[in-house]
């Protein structure tokens, strides 16, 4: 596992120090949680953006909502 510095502001800094001493968890725990939440929200975010962009440059033509079989 490699190494990472960061620099927080004060009151980031001291909310996770708060975290971290409430449930017994390292910061660098809460650190890890939390770019890996980040990564795969702004991941999803960019294969949706680039399936859209895909749709509108192809042929395809929109199904609506109400045509749709959920497989119910």
């Amino acid at each position: 596992m490699s190494q990472m510095n960061v620099r927080l502001d004060a009151e980031t800094r001291q909310r996770l120090e708060n975290l971290a001493k409430r449930t017994g968890r390292t910061k660098s725990f809460y650190a890890v949680e939390a770019i890996q939440q980040y990564l795969e929200e702004w991941e999803d975010y960019f294969i949706a953006k680039d399936a859209l962009e895909q749709f509108r440059q192809s042929d395809d033509e929109a199904i609506d909502l109400k045509d749709m079989d959920w497989g119910e």
